[in-house]
Formats: C-alpha cells, structure tokens, sequence
C-alpha cells in the first residue's frame, strides 16, 4: 500500500491484516509507519514498512521487489499517496503544478504498472486508487490538484481497460467529501463541528468499501465508485 498515512491508509492496512494479508506499508518517512507496524503484529498480523517517493521510478521498482521476495506475488495493491494545493492559476508555479502531477498521476502510473507487472502472469489482482472529487470536477483554484487527480483517473481507467480482461481487476474511488481524520479537526475545527454526525467520511467506510471491491466476483467488476456522507451536497 503506497500512501499509509494515520487515516485511510492505517485503516486499510489493519483491515487486510485482520483478513489474514501480510501488509507492506510505504511512505516517505517509514520511521512514522513503526506504530502501525507495531499494532499490527501485536494483533497477530505481519506488515513491514518501506520508505520510498511514489514519484521516484526505481524507489517504486525497489518497493515491489522487496515485497515480492519477502511475501510474493501481491494479490491487493493500493495507490493512496496523499497531495494538496490549492491556490489561484494567476499565482501557481510551474514546480508546484509539477509535483502535484508527479505525487498523483505519475506515482499513480509507476505503482499501477509494477503491480501489475507482478499480478498479470498469474491472471489476478486487485490495484485500487484513491480519487476526490476534483477527479471529474475542477473547482476554482484547483489547477493543480486537479489536473493530477483527472490524470490519475484516465491511468486508472486505461488499466482498468487493458488488465480486466487479463484478471486484474482496477478500480477508482472517487471520495467525495472529507474523510474523518485528526487533521481536519486541528486545521479545520469550525469546518469539522459544522458537518454533524456522520458528516465526515469515516476512514474505516472506506476501507471496508476497498475490501467489497477486491472480493467482487469477476462477473459484476466495478471500475468506479464514489462514497459520500448522506449528507454531502453534490
């Protein structure tokens, strides 16, 4: 899983451990992922934890190979690197607007390809990829985060496409709305109280709905989703 951060990706983790997976664990800083570690072999679990930049092509090639000689073949790959910016197109930068791109879309392509890479010559596999809302829909001052996250969506889409019909099956969340973690309500308190209850996206929803999507039966795939609090405008 490239992209543990403390919400959805800690969930999803735990939740594949319960389910029985070993559990490899990628971020920048592999130092912050040691509790996680921790709390999932203290459960019975097995999960190890790599550091590597998703928009770094041998970093993403050496993740895979250390997974694989370690558990083998991936049988569930998850692409959840996190990056945001927002900020009017008349101020943004040209470095900014490339490393959203590279954080989203081109690290999403390079995890996509080396799963799949792994998972075709044994004609299964899941590769899931986390969305938002600014995949289908650019607001003002999104430029950036945007163009990463429609250019993740068209990645998702064309694998989807290509590696269905070899077993693999590819989805994209689009998670429209903001997902409870502690985060939001340190920077975003007023923001945080003003959604009431079930107003945030629990990361635990999230995970669980990854789950139904790799257990999905060849014969009904779905390739997108979106999940929303039932309260959520859209």
């Amino acid at each position: 899983m490239v992209g543990a951060g403390t919400g959805t990706g800690t969930e999803v983790a735990k939740m594949l451990a319960r389910e029985g997976y070993p559990v490899v664990l990628v971020r920048r800083n592999a130092d912050a992922l040691a509790p996680l570690v921790a709390e999932i072999e203290s459960a019975g679990g097995c999960a190890m934890a790599i550091a590597a930049d998703a928009s770094d092509e041998e970093q993403v090639k050496g993740v895979f190979d250390q997974a694989e000689s370690r558990f083998g073949t991936p049988h569930f790959t998850l692409f959840n690197a996190a990056g945001f910016v927002m900020g009017s197109v008349l101020d943004l930068d040209t470095q900014t607007f490339e490393e959203m791109w590279r954080a989203t879309s081109y690290g999403g392509f390079l995890v996509g390809r080396e799963a799949a890479r792994r998972m075709v010559p044994n004609g299964e596999g899941t590769i899931l990829f986390t969305g938002a809302t600014a995949a289908v829909k650019a607001g003002a001052n999104f430029a950036a985060f945007a163009a990463g996250k429609h250019g993740l969506r068209a990645v998702a889409q064309s694998m989807a496409k290509e590696l269905g019909p070899r077993g693999i099956h590819v989805a994209h969340l689009i998670i429209d709305g903001i997902i409870d973690v502690p985060r939001v309500h340190e920077q975003m308190p007023d923001l945080a109280k003003s959604k009431g209850e079930n107003g945030l996206i629990e990361p635990s929803s999230i995970a669980d709905t990854m789950l139904w999507l790799h257990r999905q039966p060849r014969n009904a795939w779905t390739f997108e989703l979106d999940l929303r609090p039932f309260k959520e405008t859209w």
